[in-house]
């Protein structure tokens, strides 16, 4: 009975020990159980849990007997060899001793095991086929992927295991010398056995040592093995991959290592038993030896047999690099058409292709995300971080647009206002987006905001009903909704603000032990003593949506550039995912962490006010997706089960595009001698933005692609010839519907000129009316903008096109669109606008429309316009200008749009009397 009751005892203070250890752990458990659980991903959250633990628990229980009898037999051993006595501690009691640090390696040993292979043996176990194998070892590449990085790793653990045994062994001998002195004698053996510590630890280890030595050897041999898989990464020959070199010296090298590995191993046993262990060490030795041997040998090779000839040499080889680096970055199904360009474009081309001239973007997106963040922030903390580009239908009109969402940012609060409350409870969300066109500006040169204004005001048939956004970019603190204090939700006249109640579904319940739960996880007291927090009150945590996918599945790679999507009234983040791996065979590395394949396999979605995370396969072809939706099944759903108000509005992502655009570089040759001479090599086009010189980026655009019949929202980039200025082909990307993902290269002809970004950049320096204008607005502080030049085919013709910003020397002063500039075969024109411009060089088609004025922060004189139907426009502006100041108390401004109106009433007066 008391020897039970101890027992008990034990066990209770051990439990209290490690409630206490791992306190923090628990609370972060729970806590992160209820947020996946919300989500309705438990089973991804439990399945790391439930693998550590079905890897843990067998590793920990096998590898603490295995310390413990290992530990044991070093301790018979020492008291063989040493004869030594005690002092004053029993062998029980040492052998209870031994307990501790046998526990101790074990869970050690363990949790680096789990921890480290859990995602990759649940891929090993669960790996879906490429059905595409290596040229040298026919294997499928999922080998390479999915298992040879896991068998790699395991060997490599176990390496470290052997070498913290020969730690262990020489520590337990260290202090058996301490506790257990051995019993000395005068003789002159014992003499020296005690002056020589080094050795006497060797002699007294000799056989675990050996033993050790024999395991090292065999996991030796086997990485040789292995080795030769990895030749298919190397970076030493003609091209990336293996090469002649690799396959007939290092191949034979590895083989060769392997066979000398095992005869250590067995020449460990024989100088073990035999006593005889210089000649034992002779075959170690040897590997080295062969192994310096071994890479002379390759570098002789290469010098004398490849380098004089490397065309018959490595032609196979280079071969195989373009096949297997296509495929890797997705660019084996490029479909290649002539693009013969005859620059004979006529007024009739240009009404054919109406719809690609009015989505020609006339605006960038760095001027834009200043213009929004002065002219629509409307308080100091709301924020426009970026601004994204997507197409919408608009009055039943296909068209390109910019858009940002209004988000809170907290950290723009006044000192003051930076309480627990307010950041908790009080300013918990921002409001609605602005969305302006890519190819309208207003007399003052802003964009022409169509959406705009706190409610959010539209003048087109797209409304938002939900324009809240709790969920974003800059939504970094937690918040508790359904309290008693109301969370503010928009400012109006003054000092008055509108507040509202949360309405959603998002957040974990406050009541019962869960307050005190996040108390504790929050490390705030505020939470449990606040009087605002009730039962009812909901907690609402990772809001940021990157810091929330990355919490759901760390093991996909997210495009740090999400974007804002309207669809049926409510705002969602649609965020790009990437598979990615550095274990494709033969595929140069293109991206950092010598990662060597990607895949937009998948796009996700969060609904910015109840903060829904839904993960879509994009790409159901890619088997490293496919692996993981075996292991999460509960996580990923059809592409075909995303709202179609939300599929219209998914892109090829820039990331993508720019990484396979950067590899199409080299990697559009298929003859393996001109690759390798690279005497076809393109590089990204150069253009000039602002003040420099930059790679043209890759632009959304709405146009009609040569051949098609439609307008369609495709990405873009032209590529030159390495070092010429001169276009030689343009990369596109198709986004609409079953089209999405098409890349379509069109190539121009090499026996003509066609003008590339750069040459244009310098016939536009070269203008000497464009240029002294240019010089004439750099004078007084003023500066001058270049923004993107645009290439856009239309029919048999290339169209450039390039919008010039001002930005007055005047503090906080915003870049105006003054002109547009637009070159066609060798003429350039610069107007105020594009149909000005497009007018002088191909003639007036239609009266040119000047840009309708749209709201801006300072109203100005109307202008003297007898167009009935732009009054009308222009009266409807200036009283939703009226009274949005009125609500906000700004009374001088109230007044001056009030003027504006009767301006305009009278204008229209004399224009009906007319």
């Amino acid at each position: 009975m008391k020897k039970s009751k101890k027992i008990l005892m034990v066990s209770i203070i051990g439990a209290i020990f490690i409630f206490a250890g791992f306190f923090n752990e628990i609370i972060n458990f729970i806590a992160d159980y209820q947020w996946f659980s919300e989500l309705g991903y438990n089973e991804v959250f439990l399945t790391k849990l439930k693998t550590q633990f079905q890897l843990g628990i067998p590793i920990f229980l096998i590898s603490t007997l295995f310390y413990y009898v290992y530990l044991i037999i070093l301790k018979k051993g020492y008291y063989k060899k040493t004869q030594a006595y005690e002092v004053g501690i029993s062998e029980k009691t040492v052998n209870q001793i031994i307990v501790i640090p046998s526990v101790l390696l074990g869970f050690i040993t363990a949790t680096s095991i789990a921890g480290k292979l859990w995602i990759r043996l649940l891929m090993y176990f669960h790996a879906e086929g490429f059905d595409i194998v290596d040229p040298i070892f026919n294997k499928d590449v999922s080998f390479y992927i999915f298992k040879l990085p896991v068998i790699q790793q395991l060997l490599s653990t176990f390496i470290g295991l052997l070498v913290a045994l020969v730690f262990v062994t020489f520590a337990f001998y260290a202090l058996m010398l301490f506790i257990k002195k051995p019993t000395y004698y005068d003789s002159e053996e014992e003499i020296k056995w005690n002056k020589s510590v080094l050795k006497n630890f060797t002699d007294l280890g000799i056989k675990q040592l050996t033993l050790i030595g024999v395991v090292f050897f065999m996991i030796l041999a086997a990485n040789h093995y292995l080795a030769a898989y990895n030749l298919l990464y190397s970076s030493t020959g003609a091209v990336y991959g293996a090469g002649y070199t690799d396959i007939h010296v290092s191949l034979i090298l590895y083989r060769v290592q392997m066979v000398i590995s095992l005869l250590s191993a067995a020449a460990l046993v024989f100088g073990y038993f035999k006593r005889s262990w210089k000649k034992a060490l002779l075959v170690p030795a040897a590997l080295i030896v062969v192994t310096i041997l071994g890479n002379v040998v390759a570098l002789g090779v290469e010098k004398l047999v490849v380098e004089p000839n490397v065309i018959a040499k490595e032609t196979p080889y280079i071969r195989n690099n373009i096949e297997y680096t296509r495929k890797a970055y997705g660019l084996q199904d490029v479909t290649v058409r002539e693009f013969n360009v005859k620059n004979n474009l006529t007024l009739e081309d240009l009404k054919n292709n109406q719809e690609t001239i009015e989505n020609i973007r006339i605006n960038d997106y760095r001027p834009t995300i200043e213009s929004y963040n002065q002219l629509q922030a409307i308080r100091p903390y709301y924020r426009f971080l970026d601004v994204d580009i997507d197409r919408y239908m608009i009055n039943g009109e296909y068209k390109q647009v910019f858009l940002a969402p209004r988000e809170l940012d907290q950290s723009r609060l006044s000192e003051n206002a930076r309480t627990w409350i307010n950041q908790h409870l009080k300013y918990t969300h921002g409001y609605g987006i602005a969305l302006s066109p890519v190819n309208a500006v207003t007399t003052e040169g802003q964009p022409e905001l169509l959406i705009r204004n706190i409610p959010p005001v539209s003048s087109i048939d797209i409304d938002i009903e939900r324009p809240e956004i709790y969920f974003g970019e800059l939504t970094n603190e937690y918040i508790i909704i359904n309290t008693k204090e109301k969370e503010f939700d928009y400012p109006l006249g003054g000092d008055a603000n509108a507040e509202t109640m949360y309405e959603g579904t998002a957040g974990i319940s406050l009541g019962g032990l869960n307050r005190l739960l996040y108390t504790l996880h929050e490390r705030s007291l505020k939470i449990l003593i606040s009087n605002s927090i009730t039962s009812e009150s909901r907690i609402i945590r990772d809001r940021n949506i990157l810091d929330r996918v990355n919490k759901i599945a760390p093991f996909i790679h997210y495009d740090e550039d999400p974007y804002i999507v309207i669809s049926e009234g409510r705002l969602y983040w649609i965020i790009d995912g990437y598979t990615i791996t550095n274990n494709y065979p033969y595929a140069t590395p293109y991206m950092a962490g010598r990662n060597n394949y990607i895949r937009n396999s998948v796009k996700v979605v969060i609904d910015a006010y109840n903060g829904d995370t839904n993960y879509y396969i994009s790409d159901n072809d890619d088997p490293v997706i496919r692996t993981y939706r075996n292991i999460f099944p509960q996580l990923f759903k059809d592409f075909e089960e995303m709202p179609e108000g939300l599929k219209s509005h998914i892109r090829y992502p820039q990331v993508l595009f720019d990484i396979q655009a950067e590899v199409y570089e080299l990697y559009h040759v298929t003859n393996p001698s001109i690759f390798y001479t690279e005497e076809d090599v393109w590089n990204i086009a150069q253009e000039k933005y602002a003040g420099g010189q930059q790679n043209v980026e890759s632009q959304y655009m709405i146009m009609k692609l040569p051949g098609k019949e439609k307008e369609e929202f495709v990405l873009s980039v032209p590529y030159t010839p390495n070092r010429m200025p001169n276009m030689t082909a343009i990369l596109k990307a198709r986004n609409d519907g079953e089209n999405y993902g098409e890349l379509i290269l069109y190539r121009l002809p090499k026996d003509q000129n066609i003008y590339g970004p750069m040459q244009i950049e310098n016939r536009i320096d070269g203008d000497s009316q464009i240029s002294q204008n240019l010089t004439l607005w750099g004078e007084g502080g003023s500066s001058v903008i270049r923004g993107n030049l645009l290439v856009i085919p239309i029919e048999e013709s290339l169209l450039y096109v390039e919008p010039l910003y001002i930005r007055a020397s005047s503090q906080n002063s915003l870049p105006e669109v003054k002109k547009v500039i637009v070159a066609y075969r060798d003429q350039i024109v610069m107007e105020k606008t594009l149909e000005l411009a497009l007018e002088k060089i191909f003639g007036a088609t239609t009266p040119s429309e000047v840009p309708a004025e749209t709201p801006s922060e300072t109203p100005q004189t109307p202008r003297d316009d007898t167009d009935v139907q732009s009054l009308i426009q222009r009266a409807n502006r200036a009283f939703e200008n009226a009274n949005r100041s009125s609500q906000e108390g700004n009374w001088a401004e109230y007044g001056r749009y009030i003027k504006e109106l009767e301006e305009i009433l009278k204008q229209m007066n004399t224009e009906n009397s007319n």
